[in-house]
């Protein structure tokens, strides 16, 4: 299967993981292997990289890629809200840098038949793990109107939820949704044609939210925050990427709560709770892609970058 993947913010993410040549390092989203690809050039023999994905595509593509590296490589077909049943099982308590890439990766988009991409025809899949019995399938024709309407509004932050749910709890009165192109013309059927001529594709938010729905990707991230910042050994860095609004959210009000976790009252003169700061924030805003890269990679486009050091 071949790999059109071109990594975001790639310069950015391998100077905000500070690598030590023999460090430990992982990478909690394999996708094309771009960013490992980087990582592994700036270790030695002595260094270890441990590669996480749940989508087993991006595992033997990963093997692939990195064969001709020297350091000491592990892969794991797991999602990275594991990241501490992982390295116990790898004997393996800290690590110096870990780095996520959210969202759906570019082979996945451009891998028609797993139905993410509204640009092309296939089965409405979505799931980033095959391994998983839920997919977009049992979010579209399953789910409940008031169901349907938070996740399009929630994840999506789409204006046209309550019309587009509507649309489709009548479209499934006749027979089930299958396809990709199914839940687009219904889409476009939903929203007004004057809305549609201007602005992004109308099923994007759609897509994206029921996306992120089916493999919870939202669910997961605080936890996944606060288990990667434990494992991380002083002066660790975890780098994160975000795509989306509601992501780079979480990942800022996370960051804070590590740097400043104290729950005392304003009014307090000193702090009573004993809460301990876990990491420091090396970027006050997130560091976004030059217009270069925008224009060499229209993917990265709303990315953001923000990175906690680990005390």
């Amino acid at each position: 299967m071949e790999f059109n993947h071109i990594s975001v913010l790639l310069n950015e993410c391998i100077e905000g993981l500070n690598i030590s040549p023999t460090g430990t390092y992982v990478d909690g989203t394999l996708g094309g292997a771009g960013h490992a690809s980087k990582v592994c050039e700036k270790l030695n023999e002595n260094g270890v990289f441990i590669g996480i994905d749940q989508d087993i595509n991006a595992i033997n593509k990963a093997n692939e890629v990195l064969s001709l590296y020297k350091n000491k490589i592990i892969f794991q077909h797991e999602n990275f809200s594991s990241i501490k049943n992982i390295l116990h099982d790898i004997n393996i308590e800290n690590v110096d840098g870990i780095l996520l890439d959210l969202g759906v990766s570019s082979h996945q988009l451009d891998e028609a038949d797993r139905g993410f991409s509204y640009m092309h025809d296939a089965p409405l899949d979505m799931r980033m793990d095959v391994r998983s019995g839920f997919s977009a399938y049992n979010v579209v024709n399953d789910y409940k109107q008031r169901q349907l309407e938070e996740v399009l509004w929630g994840y999506g932050e789409e204006r046209w939820a309550k019309r587009i749910v509507e649309f489709i709890l009548e479209a499934r009165k006749d027979k089930p949704i299958k396809t990709t192109y199914e839940l687009v013309d219904i889409i476009k059927g939903a929203i007004p044609k004057a809305v549609r001529k201007d602005g992004p594709h109308p099923a994007k938010r759609t897509f994206q939210a029921i996306r992120i729905e089916v493999n919870g990707e939202l669910s997961i991230l605080r936890k996944s925050i606060e288990d990667m910042v434990d494992v991380l050994a002083p002066k660790g860095r975890l780098c994160i990427i975000t795509f989306h609004s509601l992501e780079d959210r979480i990942v800022k009000e996370m960051f804070r709560l590590m740097e400043n976790p104290c729950t005392c009252p304003p009014s307090f003169p000193i702090c009573i709770c004993n809460a301990k700061t876990k990491g420091k924030i090396i970027t006050r805003k997130p560091i976004l892609p030059s217009q270069q890269e925008v224009e060499e990679n229209h993917r990265s486009r709303s990315a953001k970058l923000r990175i906690l050091e680990k005390i």
